[in-house]
């Protein structure tokens, strides 16, 4: 189809670029046919106006002279040659004849008998000649006038006797009235010397008039040609831009899904191999293969099957990140490849990004011919580098990889390496397990207290969230709350942290414990929530909690995400009347040109720079910075961490107002932190 449309393009081009030539050529044809026929035009018209003057001569001629010299000129065809030119009427005829010209343009006058015979001419030496089978006298005789135009360069041998000039002869017949036969012909030669000498100079001012407007009219068109002639070689150009677009699209892309087919996939892979081994990061290639497809072709038909591909094409690009790749390999095989996978939690990543292609595929029916069709998926996974080096070895391992998922009952995925199978397994079975302890109540809140530096005063307590698994015992957040944000169980969980903790609060305010503040972390979920602080105004109320006994932990990369937003969640925050600190400050790089603008009562240094107290000169530098920032905007500076009297001294020396730590008390149940309480023995 290209190697067609080139010709046919080259040969519009051509055909335009000669166009100009062959206009040219055309208005020089239509010039040229507009002067003749114009000359033609007229001397026609000159001509016949000499011939209206020189009848009018002739008419003059026969009612005033012919009757006088009729009878020489019809007896003249017997008088020899000689002796008509020694006759005296051919002397007195000339003399009349010559005094009837003077003042006017005729310069030659001859009579004819009614044989031809030349009875008489202003020329003598014409006399005698015989013009009886001229075609003009032949006319004359017949009685109509005849007239033709002689220019200079045209006369006769016997006519040269009048040179360089243009005549005009004109045979007019002889009679006395109109109605009368001929009875003799005259020819009369009028000079249009000076008429066409004006004639040529008026045709070539037009000529040259009519040469200008269209040579302005070419030069237009010329333009005109040439930029249309640029306008198609540019729309030839994208229209053949546009094909190979579409060639190599076709050529790359599968022509039912639209996807990228096999050979598009190995060019994609090899980039992203590529480029993990330059950033020394991971990449992941899923394999898919559709289960039970073949029975959907074999019992509804191949559309069927085809409306099925698309819709799971559909999905599988609903479900991944921009950045993932997905492509369709042929038949009911499907490649997914994920790349830049970084950090040790690379492998749950991965699981969780097929988990998220299983439920794609499998969780809704196909609605295909009035039938609900179920269909599952399974899925083999290579890791490079750790299942292979280059493209060609991770998809031969991913697809090693699924049938062994087939293998094992399909509607699953397997890793290429048992290792990852197990951690896989490992961390389904734990998010399995997390939702159950939503609903089992399994959570529980340990509580580290927070004591003012100065007086030792307990101020505040940290709400720290326990697993408590039926069968592993008690879990660190260590080890769910990653899962938990990977998988969108954070915020429920932190739901009920919150109100547990206000609920526990109100609780030992009610048994006659000092009244302090609770701080309870929130995510970068919760903090993203458009109702968080109808949700926290929510909570206190149902728990009867004052808001002032509320602490809200923030992180700085929750608040940093979106300034103008961020404030004014904040502020509502605000409004209800909590307490809002900035979680493990300095390790977030907050700029502290919005710091300024946030309305904090709290910064928390974090324990990486209390852990190198008092020796380590680096984190003495910050924590000296941060308290001396924090006490220039008026905020309260509390340590975490802390778990050394030398760590607590050289905080006090600092000013710094509170600390938090294993050197105050390890987090610990309600019940023992209201047992704390309760202890008065100095801190």
């Amino acid at each position: 189809m290209q190697a067609d449309a080139a010709p046919q393009q080259k040969s519009t081009f051509r055909l335009i670029r000669y166009f100009s030539i062959a206009s040219l050529v055309g208005v020089l044809i239509v010039l040229a046919v507009l002067l003749f026929f114009y000359r033609q035009f007229a001397f026609r018209a000159l001509q016949n106006h000499e011939t209206r003057d020189n009848m009018a001569i002739t008419q003059i001629f026969a009612s005033t002279l012919w009757p006088k010299y009729a009878a020489y000129v019809k007896s003249a065809g017997a008088i020899g040659k000689a002796e008509m030119q020694r006759r005296p009427e051919v002397a007195r005829l000339r003399e009349d004849v010559l005094r009837q010209m003077a003042g006017l343009s005729v310069v030659k006058v001859k009579i004819y008998d009614l044989d031809g015979l030349t009875v008489f001419s202003t020329d003598p030496r014409q006399i005698g000649e015989d013009k009886g089978s001229n075609r003009g006298f032949l006319q004359a005789k017949a009685g109509e006038a005849a007239s033709e135009i002689t220019f200079r360069d045209h006369f006769d041998s016997f006519e040269q006797v009048i040179n360089d000039r243009n005549l005009i002869s004109s045979y007019i017949p002889i009679r006395t009235d109109r109605n009368s036969p001929a009875e003799g012909v005259m020819e009369v030669y009028s000079d249009v010397t000076d008429y066409v000498a004006e004639l040529e100079r008026t045709t070539w001012e037009i000529a040259a008039g009519v040469l200008g407007s269209l040579a302005f009219l070419y030069l237009f068109l010329f333009a005109l040609v040439r930029r249309a002639d640029r306008v198609i070689r540019a729309q030839g150009e994208e229209v053949r831009v546009a094909h190979e677009a579409m060639l190599r699209h076709q050529s790359l892309h599968d022509v039912l899904t639209g996807l990228p087919n096999r050979r598009s996939l190995s060019e994609l892979l090899d980039g992203i191999v590529r480029t993990a081994k330059r950033n020394r990061t991971k990449c992941a290639v899923l394999y898919l293969d559709l289960d039970g497809l073949k029975d959907i072709n074999d019992s509804l038909g191949q559309v069927a099957g085809d409306q099925i591909l698309k819709e799971v094409a559909r999905r599988l690009q609903a479900c991944l990140r921009a950045t993932d790749i997905t492509a369709r390999i042929g038949g009911d095989e499907f490649v997914v490849a994920l790349p830049e996978i970084s950090g040790a939690r690379g492998g749950e990543h991965i699981a969780y990004a097929a988990e998220k292609i299983r439920d794609a595929v499998s969780s809704k029916p196909y609605a295909v011919a009035a039938h609900e069709l179920a269909l599952t998926t399974s899925i083999g996974i290579a890791i490079h580098p750790d299942d292979g080096a280059d493209a060609v070895e991770l998809l031969r391992n991913a697809d090693a990889a699924l049938h062994h998922a087939k293998k094992a009952g399909r509607n699953n995925y397997q890793f290429h390496t048992a290792d990852m199978n197990a951690r896989a397994l490992g961390m389904l079975l734990m998010e399995h397990d997390l939702r159950r302890a939503l609903e089992g109540k399994q959570f529980l809140l340990h509580y580290q207290p927070q004591i003012d530096l100065n007086t030792g005063r307990i101020t505040g307590a940290e709400a720290l969230i326990r697993w408590q698994h039926p069968e592993r015992g008690l879990v660190s957040p260590a080890q769910f709350i990653p899962i938990a944000e990977e998988r969108g169980l954070i915020v429920p969980i932190g739901e009920w942290v919150l109100q547990e903790a206000c609920r526990q609060n109100k609780e030992w305010q009610e048994a006659g414990l000092p009244a302090i503040a609770v701080a309870v972390n929130l995510s970068a979920s919760q903090f993203q929530k458009s109702n968080l602080a109808q949700e926290v105004a929510r909570i206190l109320q149902d728990g009867g909690l004052a808001p002032e006994h509320l602490e809200l932990e923030l992180t700085e990369s929750a608040i940093m995400r979106d300034a103008d937003k961020t404030i004014a969640m904040m502020h509502a925050l605000k409004e209800i009347g909590t307490t809002l600190s900035l979680d493990d400050f300095g390790t977030g790089y907050s700029s502290l040109s919005q710091l300024k603008r946030l309305p904090l009562d709290k910064l928390k240094i974090d324990q990486s720079f209390v852990r190198g107290l008092p020796h380590d000169p680096d984190d003495l530098a910050i924590s000296s910075a941060i308290v001396a920032m924090g006490r220039a905007l008026k905020q309260t500076v509390i340590a975490e961490g802390v778990e050394t009297q030398g760590q607590r001294e050289v905080l006090q020396s600092l000013r710094c107002d509170e600390i938090q730590g294993y050197l105050v008390a390890r987090p610990m149940p309600s019940s023992d932190f209201a047992r704390f309480m309760r202890d008065p023995s100095p801190r």
